[in-house]
């Protein structure tokens, strides 16, 4: 079954047929971009979504991560991958289906353009032609009826008495030269309505069927391409599933990964300072009397030196080389990842000094390469860093080795922070229930008019008052002794490292562990 025999008379319909299926792929094409649309803002949703959560970390906080933190950022990492297969499949639909189907499409619609032009031009080649055929008929008729009355006009005048012999042979005449040339007009009535059958026969059961079967061809192409494109729809995402799966994998990988129990390790590690736990407190027996003023700056501290630090110098402590001005374990990690620095750099030395060296070797050999005078200047360089950097070595293997044997404590006399003392006598201790609320109001500080004003524009203002709830022994460069129960104004609060910098009624101002004080 096709078009051109069993739709020979369906013009109309088949052209409204194969347009219904070019708005289809139309169609088609349109909802595919926007499914591309969606894929692209989702796409970036997710990648937004990622790099909104995403963490930017140091060097140090990325050696140094926990499990549960370095499994969410692999979840991001895998979400930001899976976010460029979503991207993937929407470049490939726009390229692969919309591209190509609209393309496709415009040729088909230049195709049965042509075909259904073709189908006009025979129909009005048809239409001319029996428009000639009714010429010819209606010339026939006509030429018939004047030759039939020329006859009959004839016979007339031939049985008429009083016509002349030259009246009789002119009407026979006239008779017969309109019999003629009915005659032609009958011939060619003849020739016309057989050269019409002829060409109504070409146009039914050749040309227009001929045409319709390409219509029909045409349309199935179309049907079979837009079958293509749905196919490419889901086979599209098909491609990149397991990609998306592997993402996903990911995803599932970094939960499992997770280790609560290494990740407390680890913070124990990262963080543990090394001291001892406070020791106990030691009983005061106030009915011996009162005890030497000795305490009473750690128990009850003068009003005045409250104030005291808005006048004096002060300056942050200065880090040690050596880093023993932090805890035991702290300075630990620190000079064993100097160690390890200067281990990666002196490798890297080494290597550079071997190849010089087998660059001047070949120089040697063949002089035409190069002049071996020429790497010496590099070589003596390559040679004194490597000289450098294993002294530096040494050093710090030595601080490591004394930091191991508990020999963590190091002078302070020159990056202790240190204020200018201005009381020359410790007030006496008030009983220990009598002990009044430290306050920044109403104070007149005891201090000079020459006092030092050079550093004023750098006053720091204390954070809030604290009571140390045990006593410290500073021993460690940067911090600073306390005594439990004595009143402090905090200069820097916990950064997260376990210490505090506080400032004490003497003008002592070093870190304190954290947990040895709370607000008051």
């Amino acid at each position: 079954m096709d078009w051109g025999t069993d739709l020979w008379d369906q013009y109309d319909v088949i052209d409204k047929h194969t347009q219904s299926g070019l708005d289809l792929v139309e169609r088609y094409i349109k909802f595919v971009k926007e499914r591309t649309e969606i894929e692209q803002n989702y796409a970036k949703q997710l990648r937004n979504l990622t790099k909104k959560y995403i963490k930017r970390e140091s060097k140090e906080e990325q050696e140094s991560k926990f499990s549960n933190h370095a499994s969410f950022q692999d979840i991001l990492n895998e979400l930001n991958d899976y976010a460029g297969q979503r991207e993937l499949i929407a470049e490939n639909m726009m390229t692969a289906i919309c591209v190509e189907l609209t393309k496709f499409l415009q040729e088909i619609k230049q195709e049965r353009k042509s075909h259904l032009s073709d189908v006009k031009k025979a129909q009005q080649n048809l239409e001319s032609s029996f428009k000639q055929l009714e010429n010819t008929k209606k010339r026939f008729a006509k030429e018939w009826v004047d030759a039939d009355k020329a006859t009959q006009q004839s016979e007339k005048i031939e049985h008429d008495l009083n016509a002349t012999k030259f009246d009789v042979e002119k009407a026979k005449h006239y008779a017969h030269s309109r019999t003629h040339i009915a005659e032609e007009s009958r011939s060619d009535y003849a020739a016309q309505l057989q050269k019409y059958n002829q060409e109504q026969k070409y146009f039914y059961y050749t040309d227009l069927t001929q045409i319709f079967n390409k219509l029909q061809g045409m349309d199935e192409r179309r049907i079979r391409r837009l079958a293509e494109g749905y196919c490419q729809f889901s086979d599209i995402e098909k491609k990149v599933l397991p990609i998306i799966s592997k993402c996903l994998e990911g995803i599932t990988s970094a939960g499992t990964r997770i280790n609560a129990n290494q990740d407390s390790i680890l913070f124990i590690e990262h963080h543990k300072s090394g001291f001892e736990r406070p020791t106990d407190v030691e009983f005061e027996d106030y009915s011996q009397g009162i005890k030497p003023a000795t305490s009473e700056s750690s128990l009850n501290p003068p009003k005045v030196m409250s104030k005291l630090w808005l006048f004096s110098k002060k300056t942050k402590p200065v880090p040690a080389e050596d880093f023993s001005h932090l805890p035991p374990e702290q300075r630990k990690k620190k000079l064993q990842a100097k160690i390890d620095e200067f281990n990666k750099e002196l490798q890297k030395s080494q290597d550079v000094s071997e190849a010089l060296e087998k660059m001047k070797d070949v120089y040697k050999k063949n002089p035409a390469q190069g002049d071996p005078a020429s790497l010496e200047p590099q070589i003596t360089e390559t040679t004194q860093k490597i000289c450098k950097l294993r002294g530096e070595m040494v050093k710090y293997e030595t601080w490591l080795s004394e930091a191991m044997g508990g020999e963590d404590s190091a002078p302070t006399d020159n990056n202790q922070n240190t204020v200018s003392r201005v009381m020359t006598e410790a007030l006496p201790e008030p009983p220990q229930d009598e002990l009044p609320e430290p306050t920044l109001d109403g104070l007149t500080p005891t201090v000079s008019l020459y006092t030092d004003f050079q550093e004023f524009d750098d006053v720091e203002a204390p954070l809030g008052q604290y009571v140390a709830l045990y006593t410290f022994e500073g021993k460690s460069e940067g911090t600073v002794s306390i005594n439990a129960g004595e009143h402090l104004s905090v200069m820097e609060e916990d950064q997260g490292d376990g210490w505090m910098r506080v400032l004490r009624a003497n003008g002592e101002e070093g870190y304190i562990p954290a947990s040895y004080a709370q607000p008051l």
